[in-house]
């Protein structure tokens, strides 16, 4: 089992730069693939990016490809989301999940994900 907490969420202008991190407690963090998703006010959550187990490989929704940036540095058991060129369309609260499949590939589907964090707000403003 893994207990997730993010970090790093809050208000930006347009335009503007923010990182997130999910802190994972435990020593199994290499074990998961990981994700990043976002839910707006009355829309679904929806796959924002993963990272493969070792950070090899990744995967990004169209609608932030070129401006997000995700890693993950397994001896710190922390998984980042840089966010870049923010647009209002970005306001969301971000969770970070984890996936404890041991066979596949990289999910979009948040139904794979076993543990999500609780959640940080990112706002930004036009």
């Amino acid at each position: 089992q893994v207990q997730l907490v993010e970090s790093g969420g809050g208000l930006v202008q347009a335009g503007g730069s923010l990182r997130l991190s999910c802190a994972a407690s435990g020593r199994t963090f290499s074990r998961y693939f990981m994700g990043w998703f976002r839910q707006a006010p009355g829309k679904e959550r929806e796959f924002v990016a993963a990272i493969s187990r070792k950070g090899g490989s990744t995967n990004y929704a169209d609608s932030v490809k070129g401006r997000f940036t995700i890693a993950r540095d397994n001896a710190k058991n922390t998984m980042y989301l840089q966010m870049s060129s923010l647009i209002p369309e970005d306001t969301a609260v971000y969770y970070c999940a984890a996936d404890s499949s041991q066979y596949g590939a990289i999910s979009r589907v948040a139904g794979s994900y076993d543990y999500w964090g609780q959640g940080t707000q990112v706002t930004v403003s036009s």
